[in-house]
């Protein structure tokens, strides 16, 4: 696997200026997701869509119309884990996440 570069921008920077990368599975079944850049502290509520990594479906969506971003669904089982919004304080595109619908765990830097 390719090493990722954080993205570094002004939310980023609102938020204390550090991230961590999490793996994030599914809450029902424990398969793998995608890849996410978690800034600043406090739990995962959202997560945006430029932060996506290593997902052909939900990477780079983030130019995308609201309309066109399909639900975060598990591949495996269908579960529905999110679904996609506008976060109007910072007026970006965001899943929504629905408690216990996901599994994080800390990715060591590679």
């Amino acid at each position: 696997m390719a090493s990722i570069k954080f993205k570094s921008d002004k939310y980023k920077k609102s938020r204390g200026g550090y991230s961590r990368l999490l793996d994030i599975q599914c809450g029902k079944c424990g398969r793998h997701l995608l890849l996410y850049q978690k800034d600043g502290p406090g739990i995962l509520k959202r997560m945006y869509l430029d932060r996506i990594f290593e997902s052909d479906k939900y990477s780079g969506l983030e130019n995308s119309s609201l309309k066109s971003i399909p639900q975060l669904i598990c591949s495996e089982c269908k579960t529905i884990i999110g679904i996609p919004f506008i976060y109007e304080k910072e007026n970006r595109l965001a899943f929504r996440l629905f408690v216990g619908g996901i599994v994080k765990r800390i990715v060591k830097s590679r």
